[in-house]
């Protein structure tokens, strides 16, 4: 059994549609102090922004990178990396390039996440790549995880909340038994509900990317798409 404060130390609470103000995020923040989430998750032209805003609080700023597509150049994303950090970033969501992927150019793959974990590490920022796996294949999916890890990044995390699928349990399957051991795993998009949110992690999930952040703590159904 997890008890609601178990539970909110594992949620990255994503403030992330593109129509979010100003005023949006200092709500928000003010909810991931209140519930004592583990991070909340901005985008980039918010992050210096949000660590003013929850800077007297334990709650760490995350951000999206290449979002929600992966892709921008390497160079462009080693840059976002770069910029991120400067603003006061703790921990860095980058998308992987899925293009690439699918076309088979894993050394591409690789060498784009292996740049942005490069910059990271060098200030202890932790690193998960999305890899948006309702694109991809079971078998995708493990390599995906592979690569990831070869390229020295914390996470795999499932989804943008932008692109099909959301986090499935089949697709925590795969990550777990492919790099549960080596790297932690992050379940991503469409998780609405308390009952979701335990089962992800009761099936080995570290973290949890959620908007629904109150409508989950509290028990109840969450309307909301992402």
């Amino acid at each position: 059994m997890y008890t609601k404060k178990q539970v909110a130390k594992t949620i990255d609470h994503a403030v992330l549609k593109p129509n979010m103000t100003d005023e949006d995020l200092k709500q928000h923040a003010q909810m991931c102090i209140e519930n004592e989430v583990y991070s909340m998750c901005v985008k980039p032209c918010d992050i210096a922004a949000a660590a003013g805003l929850l800077q007297n609080s334990d709650v760490k700023v995350s951000c999206v990178l290449s979002f929600p597509h992966g892709a921008d150049t390497t160079a462009t994303k080693v840059f976002q990396a770069e910029q991120a950090i400067a603003d006061g970033v703790h921990e860095i969501d980058m998308v992987m390039n899925i293009g690439k992927f699918l076309s088979g150019d894993y050394n591409y793959v690789l060498n784009d996440i292996k740049a942005v974990v490069e910059v990271a590490h060098q200030k202890n920022i932790l690193v998960k790549v999305i890899q948006e796996s309702g694109f991809l294949t079971p078998e995708q999916i493990a390599k995906a995880c592979e690569l990831s890890y070869r390229a020295g990044a914390d996470f795999v995390k499932t989804s943008t909340g932008f692109g099909p699928g959301g986090a499935k349990p089949e697709y925590i399957d795969v990550m777990i038994k492919t790099v549960g051991d080596k790297m932690q795993v992050k379940a991503s998009g469409g998780i609405r509900s308390w009952n979701d949110a335990v089962a992800f992690l009761e099936q080995g999930a570290n973290r949890l990317g959620v908007g629904s952040t109150e409508a989950i703590l509290n028990g109840a159904k969450a309307n909301s798409d992402y």
